[in-house]
């Protein structure tokens, strides 16, 4: 069996875990590189019989699976991946397997935004590198008010953090209940009366087409001029136009990104240059335990899936 590891951009694939389970049962190729175009996926993945997507930095949809001959099984980091044609390829008789995942990676990422961001660390730190000294006035977490977009593993995470910083936390998911925000030391909000009283906004929810651009022009308009939003999510959850266009006329204080539209982000886009914008490269899961944790279950599932005992199948 030929193995394509896709998106490794750290090189570290083979290095955090034992992929020894599959060792004269396979040729593994690693690819560090990343390949937009469908027909250059095409092109590298057509010998391959195995394909391990990193999230959703390859999409595979049906155009693509269907011009793979020799593909039988996708594995694909974390339990959910909503790039991959799932239909497609049950009909090509082509197993997908998911993986086991952690939450804390991006919940810790959100508060390293957090802080940058409200104490303007980049610049302050370009202008120690720079041979000056203290160039802004930080702002407080302390008896402010975070709004949390989405209320689960990891939104729950971002609530119980902030109250060790002494902040109010309100929340709003679509089906959130009193009680169950409360449990979790935040205060059920209406989506407007959040985005009208919180100094920060964070988004935590799952991308689907319910909530696709659910943060808009009339929301980034609810926020104070004052207020800063966070995405670590999913790019498509924010309006992107509507958002630069915030950003540019100072409707909001700024922005901290990890996830976008188009990933990689394209090297002209505007939040590599607008100067109330912290970006990141989507490293929200990027961590060692995590990776860890992600690529010990990919030889898990291609191991089992080898013995032809599957697991993890995310397409039944």
């Amino acid at each position: 069996m030929r193995i394509a590891v896709l998106d490794d951009y750290q090189g570290v694939a083979l290095e955090l875990a034992d992929w020894s389970p599959l060792k004269h049962r396979a040729d593994i190729t690693v690819f560090r590189d990343h390949v937009a175009e469908s027909a250059g996926v095409i092109a590298r993945l057509k010998p391959f019989d195995i394909v391990c997507v990193m999230r959703e930095r390859t999409p595979l949809p049906r155009a693509i699976i269907d011009q793979l001959p020799n593909l039988k099984l996708i594995v694909t980091t974390a339990g959910r991946n909503a790039s991959i044609d799932m239909e497609a390829a049950k009909e090509r008789g082509i197993t997908v397997c998911g993986t086991p995942s952690t939450s804390h990676g991006t919940a810790e990422l959100t508060w390293a935004l957090i802080l940058a961001l409200v104490r303007n660390l980049p610049a302050e730190s370009a202008s120690v590198r720079s041979g000056g000294w203290q160039v802004t006035v930080g702002g407080d977490l302390e008896g402010r008010t975070i709004g949390i977009l989405g209320f689960g593993k990891i939104g729950t995470r971002i609530a119980k953090i902030a109250s060790a910083f002494g902040m109010h936390s309100l929340a709003w998911s679509p089906n959130l209940t009193s009680e169950a925000a409360e449990r979790d030391g935040a205060r059920l909000a209406s989506k407007e009366q959040l985005f009208r009283d919180a100094d920060i906004v964070t988004l935590h929810l799952v991308l689907s087409s319910r909530t696709k651009g659910i943060v808009g022009a009339t929301e980034l308009n609810w926020m104070k001029p004052t207020a800063y939003l966070l995405n670590t999510s999913r790019g498509p959850l924010v309006d992107e136009s509507a958002l630069i266009e915030a950003l540019r006329s100072r409707t909001i204080a700024g922005a901290a990104l990890d996830v976008y539209d188009v990933e990689p982000l394209p090297k002209s886009h505007p939040f590599r240059s607008l100067e109330n914008v912290l970006a990141t490269p989507h490293v929200g899961f990027v961590s060692e335990a995590g990776y860890r944790v992600f690529y010990s279950g990919v030889v898990e599932d291609i191991a089992a899936w080898l013995g032809g005992s599957p697991i993890r199948v995310m397409n039944k």
